[in-house]
């Protein structure tokens, strides 16, 4: 990018420091606002009627993290988006998202990208949901992801997985035997 289109880029993002477990989205509240991780670490999670919590997903350093469909869409968000440690991100709302892909064409095919990206990691995630087992599914997000390992709770990963904790302490045990 040119300085003048960074200077742009810069200008209309918001940085923010976030404490542990502080919430970014409330499932339900509008959801106006993309979030890059530029230190810490996140999760979406959505919390069903009777009170269930599925993590839907994790959000790295580098990482970008919204509920899509409520963004794009500008709808009540359907999860919550909180801070698995200390982190700083920066948030861009959905109009200046719009204003950076008018005046930035590069801006605009970075994030096209970035969502098929997203998209085909949601499809692997769908497929290896309905192709392997759990300790599978399990050893390969491990390692896919050896960092969300040490960030977040054995409670987190087994909710993203759609297990139980001592589901998933049992499959750990049994690795380690």
């Amino acid at each position: 990018m040119t300085d003048s289109e960074k200077q742009l880029v810069f200008s209309l993002l918001n940085q923010k420091k976030i404490a542990r477990k502080e919430v970014l989205l409330r499932q339900g509240d509008s959801c106006k606002k993309i979030y890059f991780v530029e230190d810490g670490s996140l999760r979406a999670f959505n919390v069903n009627n009777s009170g269930k919590e599925s993590t839907i997903m994790f959000a790295l350093q580098d990482w970008w993290i919204t509920d899509m469909d409520c963004f794009i869409n500008q709808k009540p968000a359907l999860v919550s988006i909180e801070a698995l440690e200390q982190s700083k991100v920066m948030e861009l709302d959905f109009h200046s998202l719009q204003e950076l892909y008018k005046s930035i064409p590069k801006f605009e095919r970075f994030f096209r990208i970035l969502f098929q990206n997203a998209y085909i990691r949601e499809q692997q995630r769908a497929l290896q949901n309905i192709s392997f087992s759990t300790e599978e599914r399990y050893w390969k997000f491990v390692d896919k992801y050896p960092a969300f390992v040490q960030k977040a709770t054995q409670k987190q990963i087994a909710s993203y997985l759609g297990v139980t904790p001592e589901f998933l302490s049992s499959v750990k045990r049994k690795k380690e035997s």
